[in-house]
């Protein structure tokens, strides 16, 4: 399928437009990801509508927490991705075509049949996870439309490396977003994941003014970005520059991929860094892959009742999640019930 967006240039050359990449591709070659082929100028998408994964998941395993508590999300994708994170926790799927000489498996299952799909499976949202939404686009958009028409709610799962163009078409079907942040410094950024900073936080800011239900994941890992500095720059952010109601997910570190060095996330800088959420004024600070922490249930920032208790993936109670309003004290929850 012909790439939505990207500008044909000189010498059948083209540069890509659908992500901050901005991709120039020669005759016979791809962009960063490896799923989009320039075809004698006219780029191609490699992976429409090939998924090479697809589940039901928890809605709290993408992690949203303030999306539907307990519901089910019919969760999909494709292989690729625009970013080569050297701590990549699903380099298998999302570094293949890179890794593997450009295989790009998986099975032809169009838009139409991924909403039956879901549909069938009782699930409330379907979510676009696991790689980089960005780089199946095609499929997510038009997935995306149909499933809004069918009273689905549509969730990327992203880096945030989108460009304004791909955002600004996505935005009237997209009603909720997790993204990585993954640092707050672009050095780590271009070495560890060889992009930049500024686009993902300029995403967040937009995405978070036309109405998308955010929530935002920090993958710690130690030595690199769990510095009090950087921790308290990260909740800075959030806070004033997202909104104190924006959520964030503090996440373990398992040794993965490229980086086999340092060991797993210390318990202590966890709870670190869940302090700098908290001090600089965020309502919702959780702790991921780290149960013995006990940091997953959602409270009311008003009054403090607990709203959703939370062990793993599992929702044990769910309190006014049909209103959207504490039982309490009757404050406005934030998110999608």
């Amino acid at each position: 399928m012909k790439t939505l967006v990207y500008k044909p240039l000189e010498n059948r050359m083209v540069r890509c437009g659908i992500c901050n990449h901005f991709c120039r591709i020669e005759d016979g070659e791809q962009g960063i990801c490896g799923v989009r082929e320039n075809r004698s100028g006219v780029l191609e998408s490699l992976v429409y509508p090939k998924l090479i994964a697809r589940s039901i998941d928890p809605i709290e395993k993408k992690p949203l927490y303030h999306v539907k508590p307990g519901s089910f999300s019919y969760s999909v994708a494709t292989a690729g991705c625009n970013f080569k994170c050297d701590f990549c926790q699903n380099s298998d799927i999302a570094q293949m075509p890179s890794e593997k000489g450009g295989q790009i498996p998986g099975v032809d299952i169009p838009p139409d049949e991924i909403v039956a799909q879901a549909l069938r499976a009782g699930c409330e949202s379907i979510s676009y996870t696991y790689t980089e939404p960005t780089v199946y686009f095609e499929l997510a958009f038009e997935t995306a439309k149909l499933a809004s028409e069918k009273g689905l709610l549509n969730v990327f799962v992203t880096n945030g490396y989108m460009s304004l163009e791909v955002l600004q078409m996505i935005v009237p079907f997209l009603d909720a977003a997790n993204v990585d942040l993954k640092s707050f410094s672009d050095k780590f950024y271009r070495k560890y994941s060889k992009a930049s900073l500024e686009p993902v936080k300029e995403n967040l800011k937009l995405m978070k003014s036309l109405g998308i239900v955010l929530e935002v994941t920090t993958l710690l890992i130690p030595g690199l970005n769990d510095s009090d500095e950087e921790l308290g720059m990260i909740a800075g952010f959030i806070a004033n520059e997202l909104g104190q109601e924006v959520p964030w997910h503090i996440s373990r570190f398992h040794p993965a991929y490229r980086m086999t060095e340092p060991g797993r996330t210390p318990s202590e800088t966890l709870r670190r860094a869940w302090q700098a959420g908290k001090d600089a004024g965020i309502y919702h600070v959780y702790v991921g892959n780290a149960p013995e922490i006990g940091r997953e249930d959602s409270f009311c920032h008003s009054c403090g009742a607990v709203l959703v208790r939370r062990h793993a993936y599992e929702v044990e109670a769910v309190v006014g999640s049909q209103s959207g309003k504490c039982p309490s004290c009757g404050t406005r929850l934030y998110g999608l019930y």
